[in-house]
């Protein structure tokens, strides 16, 4: 699935990504100029409020320009019930942090980040969506 690029103002270098998960939401940051992402610890919290705090906790530490999270598409294309409940995150991100949120097409990030050696698939599968998105920057 090709997307235009996101309008992403210039001055918005550093980024934070999650790649939300009912159980464990993966964590990255990353910066526009190298446009790479670094895994950070995952996210492991099974209430919405739980896994919403240790997220605002991670843009507090960070303090990124903006927030990238993965939203999963069947191969398709086509939504599921993870589709609406990560843009539902999304939602409750930006208005939680006050930071605009930018949502990308993450299918297949979680065997990507397999196929290349991660440890912690749900931190690489972060990356993956924060690399993907950086590279789609001008």
């Amino acid at each position: 699935m090709t997307t235009a690029a996101p309008e992403v103002p210039p001055q918005f270098q550093t980024f934070l990504a999650f790649d939300y998960g009912l159980r464990r939401t993966g964590v990255a940051v990353g910066n526009r100029m190298l446009r790479t992402a670094t895994p950070q610890p995952t996210i492991r919290a099974d209430s919405t409020e739980a896994r919403l705090a240790a997220a605002e906790a991670r843009v507090r530490e960070w303090q990124p320009d903006a927030l990238v999270v993965g939203v999963p598409f069947h191969p398709d294309g086509a939504s599921h019930d993870n589709t609406a409940r990560a843009r539902k995150f999304a939602r409750q991100l930006r208005g939680r942090c006050g930071k605009p949120v930018y949502e990308v097409d993450e299918r297949y990030s979680t065997t990507e980040a397999l196929s290349s050696g991660a440890r912690d698939a749900d931190a690489g599968a972060a990356c993956v969506i924060l690399e993907q998105f950086l590279r789609s920057l001008p």
